[in-house]
């Protein structure tokens, strides 16, 4: 598959079939993630295979009240829990060199979509979810004082019906030239 078609193709998936993605298949997804940039090469991602369903009932009760997320979740084959080390990303000797404090973040991004864009190039669907109950699900997982947990990703085959068109801006729409609102 052609990179520009698997940038366009991917869509978020809303319903799962009943496909378990094997080992080898997060193996691969997990590779990709494995080759984002980040800054200053720190690669502070961690990223926690969640297949238990009780662990998995568990982290999306934790899911916002309102969040749409919560079913598929429940379906997907497991869920990837993308984590990262904080006060690395955006620091050197331990000092941060950027007024944003959570760069870890923009690393973090980087890496998911790597993976988003692996699972789809070999058949899976996955959807990101980030509204949840952050402290709640970073004790479920156990994760040490420096590390945040920032999304889930449910992953699985994509059932018919499963996604929806996406519409985006237009290249005119989204860039500007020398400042901002100047057309390119």
């Amino acid at each position: 598959m052609e990179l520009d078609n698997i940038i366009k193709e991917r869509r978020t998936v809303r319903k799962f079939t009943k496909h378990i993605v094997s080992d080898e298949e997060i193996n691969t997804i997990i590779d990709a993630a494995l080759w984002a940039p980040s800054w200053a090469n720190t690669q502070t991602w961690e990223f926690i295979i969640v297949r238990d369903k009780d662990q998995i009932t568990r982290i999306t009760e934790a899911y916002s009240n309102t969040n749409s997320a919560r079913e598929c979740s429940l379906n997907a084959s497991a869920l990837i829990m993308a984590c990262a080390k904080t006060r690395i990303s955006g620091c050197k000797n331990g000092l941060q060199r950027t007024k944003l404090s959570s760069w870890y973040m923009f690393d973090l991004g980087l890496a998911v979509q790597n993976l988003l864009l692996k699972a789809h190039e070999i058949g899976l669907g996955t959807v990101v979810v980030g509204a949840m109950d952050h402290e709640k699900v970073k004790k479920m997982l156990k994760l040490p004082v420096n590390y945040e947990v920032v999304v889930a990703i449910p992953i699985g085959k994509a059932a018919p019906g499963g996604t929806r068109e996406a519409k985006r801006k237009d290249l005119k729409g989204a860039t500007h030239l020398d400042f901002f609102k100047n057309p390119y």
